[in-house]
C-alpha cells in the first residue's frame, strides 16, 4: 500500500538525520558524507574530485559536483543519484525517517516541479553530440586510433563507440576548453539510452591534460542511470562486465567473450544485465585498500555484484588481476595484464567456469 506525505512534513522529519539518510538510501554517498565538507571522486562519473556533501549536510543533505552540478538538499540529491522522481523521493525520505502519512493514495501525485525545461536542454545536448560524432575509421579520428594504440589494444573497435573532434570541457559549468573526444552511449537496464561517456583526448592520442579526462554527461531526469552499461558489443548468455571502457575491450580482445562496462565502481555493483543473459563474469579493478574500502573498492563493487546477481537467479564471478599494483598507483586492471602478460594472462576457459560456480 502506497501513502501520501506532506511534503514539509518529510522535510523537517530529515532535518538533522541526512547523515544517515543519505548513505542507508545511497550508498555510493557514504565516502563523501563521511568526509563532508571535503571533495571526493563524484559517486556518478568518477573522477578525482569534483564531489562533496556541505559541511552542514546533516541538516540539509545537500551537496555539489563540479560538472554534474549543485543540489540544495537530501532530496534533489537522492533524485540525481538514484534517478527517482520526487513523489517516489519524499516517500522513501518519509519511510526512513518515520514520518506518518496523510492518507492512503488514491493516486499517485507528484509534487514535483517542472523539470521539462532543464531536460529538454540536456536531451538536445546530448543528441547533439552524438549527431556531431565520427565513426572512430573515420580519418578525422586519428587521435583515437592513436590512443587505443598507446593503451595497447588492437582489437576492431566496436561501432557503438564514436568520435567527437572538438568537444566542449565543462568546469564550473561552463567551457573552459575543447578537445577531441570518444564518445560511448550508456544504456539503461532497460535497453533505452540515458546519457554519453566521454574520454578527452589530445590530438596525438594521449589523456587531455584536465583533472577528469573521463566524464558523463548530464542525463534527463526520467532515465535512470544506475543498473545501466555502455553495451560495446551484442550480449550473449554469458558476459563480462567491467568499470572502463579500454578493460572492457581488453577482455574482448584477450577472451572473445562479449563484454559491456559501466563507468565505475558504484555502476558495476548495480549494474543489472538484459533478460537472455544466465551468466555474468566481472573482471575487477584491483583497488589499493583505503579507510572506506578496506578490501579495495573494485574488488568490493564485484562483489556486491556478483551476491546479488546469484541472489537474481544469475550465475556469476569475480576475477582480479593478480597483479602486485605499482608504487604509486591507485590499483591494476586486466588493460595492464594484457599489456604486461598477453592473452595469456587472462584465465582459461577452466578457471571461468569455477568463478561461476560461486557467489562471491
Amino acid at each position: 500500500m502506497k501513502y501520501e506525505y506532506e511534503t514539509q512534513r518529510v522535510k523537517d522529519d530529515a532535518r538533522g538525520r541526512w547523515e544517515r539518510v543519505l548513505p542507508d538510501l545511497a550508498p555510493a554517498l557514504k565516502d563523501a558524507v563521511e568526509k563532508r565538507g571535503k571533495h571526493v571522486p563524484c559517486p556518478v562519473h568518477g573522477g578525482r574530485d569534483g564531489f562533496r556533501v556541505f559541511p552542514d549536510v546533516d541538516e540539509t543533505g545537500g551537496g555539489v559536483c563540479n560538472t554534474c552540478g549543485y543540489f540544495a538538499d537530501g532530496f534533489s540529491l537522492l533524485m540525481w543519484i538514484n534517478g527517482w522522481d520526487f513523489g517516489r523521493t519524499i516517500r522513501e525520505v518519509a519511510e526512513h525517517v518515520g514520518t506518518t502519512p496523510v492518507r492512503d493514495m488514491r493516486k499517485e501525485v507528484s509534487h514535483a516541479p517542472s523539470s521539462a525545461p532543464d531536460d529538454t536542454t540536456r536531451r538536445e545536448h546530448l543528441n547533439r553530440t552524438w549527431r556531431e560524432s565520427l565513426a572512430l575509421t573515420h580519418p578525422k579520428a586519428e587521435s583515437a586510433r592513436l590512443y587505443l594504440a598507446r593503451r595497447g589494444l588492437s582489437v576492431r573497435v566496436p561501432d557503438t563507440l564514436r568520435f567527437h573532434p572538438e568537444l566542449g570541457y565543462y568546469a564550473d559549468n561552463r567551457i573552459v576548453a575543447r578537445y577531441p573526444a570518444i564518445i560511448g552511449q550508456v544504456t539503461g537496464q532497460g535497453g533505452e539510452a540515458v546519457t554519453l561517456h566521454r574520454t578527452y583526448l589530445t590530438a596525438d592520442g594521449h589523456k587531455a591534460p584536465v583533472d577528469a579526462p573521463k566524464k558523463l554527461m548530464r542525463h534527463p531526469s526520467a532515465r535512470q542511470l544506475t543498473g545501466g552499461a555502455i553495451r560495446l558489443v551484442p550480449a550473449g548468455a554469458r558476459l563480462a562486465v567491467t568499470e572502463g571502457i579500454e578493460t572492457a575491450l581488453a577482455v574482448i580482445e584477450a577472451t572473445g567473450i562479449p563484454a559491456w562496462a559501466t563507468g565505475n565502481a558504484h555502476l558495476l555493483e548495480t549494474f543489472v544485465p538484459p533478460p537472455g543473459v544466465s551468466q555474468v563474469l566481472v573482471f575487477a579493478d584491483k583497488d589499493r585498500p583505503s579507510r572506506q574500502h578496506p578490501s579495495g573498492h573494485g574488488q568490493e563493487a564485484a562483489r556486491g555484484l556478483v551476491t546479488r546477481l546469484w541472489a537474481m537467479g544469475i550465475r556469476a564471478g569475480a576475477i582480479a588481476p593478480a597483479l602486485d599494483i605499482p608504487d604509486g598507483r591507485k590499483g591494476v586492471d586486466w588493460l595492464d595484464v594484457l599489456n604486461l602478460l598477453g592473452k595469456a594472462g587472462f584465465p582459461a576457459l577452466g578457471s571461468v567456469e569455477k568463478a561461476l560456480t560461486r557467489a562471491a
